[in-house]
């Protein structure tokens, strides 16, 4: 058994997964720093001097001064400033990942050629629409001459 988990383990494929999975997680952090530390307090600035980390609905019935002292206290709250960041954080993940695949996509048709054109071999009857052999005379169907 072990050596089977092996073989499965050292496959070329699945250390290319392994791989991807490790690159896309620090990617995810480079994306995450991003939007954290240089997307939103521009755009927080720009909508009047918001911190979107700080935003947060009080659901206990007491008044907190900041989501950290919320947090403190153990008071429920909803995150919608982490929120709104981590939906700019995916939308700008699914971006560059649209624009990768889209790449390897029109790469991949420069590098596989369609397949070349099958010839025609028949051509259809003009009197009984079926489709016969291009070098024959008469159609095997209806008995029609056809013309060269």
């Amino acid at each position: 058994m072990w050596k089977d988990f092996r073989t499965f383990v050292m496959r070329g494929n699945v250390l290319d997964l392994a791989v991807a999975v490790i690159i896309g997680v620090a990617f995810g952090k480079i994306v995450t720093s991003l939007v954290n530390d240089i997307i939103m307090p521009p755009v927080g600035l720009l909508l009047g001097k918001v911190n979107f980390s700080s935003l947060f609905i009080n659901l206990s019935g007491k008044s907190y001064p900041s989501l950290a002292t919320a947090k403190a206290a153990g008071a429920a709250t909803i995150n919608y400033g982490a929120f709104i960041s981590t939906v700019v954080d995916f939308l700008i993940v699914a971006f560059i990942l649209f624009l990768i695949i889209r790449t390897f996509t029109r790469m991949a048709g420069h590098f596989n050629p369609p397949p070349p054109a099958t010839p025609v071999t028949t051509r259809e009857c003009p009197y009984c629409i079926s489709s016969i052999p291009l070098k024959a005379t008469r159609c095997p169907h209806c008995t029609s001459e056809m013309k060269s």
